[in-house]
Order: C-alpha cells, then structure tokens, then sequence
C-alpha cells in the first residue's frame, strides 16, 4: 500500500522527485574578447643596455651631431647683417625730454639715416622693421579680430570680438576691425646708393597661404583709421585686402615681444663699403612702453636667417655625447663589472637588513 501511495503521488507530482533544475539565467560578461593586443602579448623589443651598446650610441650621436652643428654654425655666420636702432636718434635733441609729445604732435618726423655695408650682400636684400618690448602676444590683442570679416566680402559688418575697434562713432562697422589692425605698423624707409633709389620691392612679403585663404579678394578697407586716435598707418581703400601685404604680414602676430617683419626686398647687390642713404619717417609711437625701433638690412642663407642657436645647440650636444663616450669608456676600462653580477643587488650587499 505504501508504495503504490509512493507511485501515485510521483505520478501526481512530477517536478517533486526526478525532475532536472531549470536551467540558470546566462550572465553578461565583461571580459574582453582575446587577443594579443589586450593581453599585451604583441611582439615587444627589450634591448639590454650593455656597456658597449650605451657607448657606441653616444658616439654615433656625437659624430652625428657635430658635423651638423659646424655646418650650421658656418650657414650663420655667412649671412650679412646689418642693424640700425633709430627710436632715439630720430627724435630731435630739444624734444628728448618728452618724446611722446613729440611723436603725437604733427611736426615733421623725417629723419635721414647712414648705414654702411660691412661685407658683400648678395641679391635679395631683405628688409626688416624690428620692434623691441611689444607684446603681440597679449590676449586681449591676439583676439581682438574677426577671420570670417578680413576673407568674405558678405561678412564685413561682422564685428564681434574687435572691441574696441569694431566700429565708429555712428555705428559703421570697420573694415579692418580690432586692435590688430588698427595698430598697423606704419614707419616707411627709402633707400639710395649714391644719389640713385634703391627700390623695395614689397610683392611677395606675405605668406602665400595667407594672401589666398585668410584675406579676401573682394574684401575692401572701410572706416579704417576715422577716429580722433590713430594708431598706425593707413589703408588704400581701393586695394584688396589680398593685395595689402603690409597689412597681412602685421596681422601674423609674434610670439615673443622681440620680433622681426619682413618691409620688403631690395633686388640688387651691395657692395662693401657702399654707403647707403636711409630717409625714413619716424611715425609708430613705440616710446608709450618704452619700445625699441630698428632697421634691419639682411642676406639669407639655405638655413634661412642669421640665428646661430641651432648650431650651438647641435655642437653642445655633440660635444656632450662625446664626453659621456669618454667618460663611459674609462669607467668600463678601468673598473669593468661582469654583466647581471648578482651580488651588486642590494639584497646581497646587505644581507643583514642593514
């Protein structure tokens, strides 16, 4: 009786006796799939910084280096350079004592230079303005422009971000706007060598990039310089702004508050000892900060300018890989260790702990 009350309640009760689990919800994992990339197991070089290896390699960078550095040195020292400060000089005596005054004033501001060439400068001549203590780099300065107004002629009342020079006092919008422009750099130089005009030629001073892509073609000055402060030089508002590369060059901003811009290229030889006549007009206001004004006349070479930091620096580094070579080599000549010796591990030098 009992066990048919046992069969009988089995077959009432399936799951109750002999029935399997349900299988188990399957869980998400979060294991990455494999490979040699995850598992860091991609093909690695270990070199082993052998004493030979490590002077062989600070020998092959020393006579590398040096040669380059010689070479670069001699690319400098080949290139004529010439350089006239004039802030001061072309301010009269009487009117040192305050020269802002006098360069706000509107006496006249011509002054006539003598620059003699102290070695032969071989065709271009190229011709610098350098200015000394200003920081084209400021941030207010740097921004105070608007890109999409100086390249498209549908955008020019675009003036956002040129305060305080967007636009004049009637609300007409200024082309070019911001303090970029506005502070133009605007002294100008003729040269002549004996009483015959050197001419400058200023096409091409600009970088090609951007005459074509960040000034426009149809894009024409307009309410530039109409205020009661100028604060440079003027523009022709019949010329493009494409084709005023004064303009372009100024509005390539430097970095440091030393910097050079290129004025133009003077297309003939100069001879040494030739005495070359400057008549420039002395108009940027650079004595407000304390600002330096020079005239520079210069060769390049195929390094480019006069700048013998590349070359001292390859002729350091050099020297200084030969002498950790030397250093090295005496070290292992005079006191050699045997390579992987375990008792230089510290562990075996002080068993003790101590």
């Amino acid at each position: 009786m009992m066990n048919s009350n046992a069969a009988s309640s089995s077959t009432a009760n399936p799951d109750a006796a002999g029935s399997p689990d349900p299988p188990a919800p399957r869980r998400s994992s979060k294991r990455p799939k494999y490979s040699k990339f995850t598992q860091q197991e991609l093909p690695a070089c270990k070199p082993i910084l052998t004493p030979k290896w490590v002077i062989l390699t600070f020998l092959v960078v020393g006579i590398a280096f040096v040669p380059i550095g010689i070479t670069s040195l001699l690319a400098s020292r080949d290139v004529v350079e010439i350089v006239d400060r004039y802030e001061t000089d072309c301010i009269p005596v009487a009117n040192r004592t305050d020269k802002v005054a006098f360069i706000q004033s509107t006496a006249s501001k011509t002054c006539t230079r003598q620059i003699t060439v102290t070695k032969h400068m071989k065709r271009p001549v190229y011709v610098y303005y350098q200015l000394d203590n200003f920081y084209q780099n400021h941030r207010r300065y740097v921004k105070s422009r608007n890109d999409e107004q100086l390249k498209k002629r549908s955008k020019t009342s675009e003036t956002s971000q040129c305060e305080p020079e967007d636009t004049t006092p009637d609300g007409k919008p200024i082309v070019p706007c911001g303090l970029i422009a506005w502070s133009l750099f605007n002294d100008t130089y003729t040269f002549s060598r004996n009483k015959r005009q050197l001419t400058v030629n200023k096409n091409g001073i600009a970088w090609k990039s951007d005459r074509d892509h960040k000034f426009g073609k149809e894009v024409f000055p307009s309410n530039f310089q109409n205020g009661t402060l100028i604060g440079g030089a003027h523009l022709n508002e019949s010329i493009p702004l494409s084709k005023q590369e004064d303009l372009i060059v100024w509005m390539r901003t430097a970095a440091l508050p030393t910097f050079r811009k290129l004025y133009g290229k003077i297309e003939v030889d100069l001879e040494e000892n030739d005495i070359i006549d400057v008549i420039l007009e002395n108009n940027y206001n650079t004595y407000s900060f304390s600002g330096k004004k020079k005239l520079v006349l210069s060769t390049t070479s195929w390094l480019g300018g006069k700048n013998d930091f590349l070359g001292i620096a390859y002729l350091t580094v050099g020297g200084l890989c030969f002498f950790l070579a030397l250093s090295f080599t005496i070290v292992y000549l005079v006191k050699p260790r045997r390579l992987g010796d375990p008792s230089y591990l510290s562990w075996n030098r002080n068993p003790g702990g101590h």
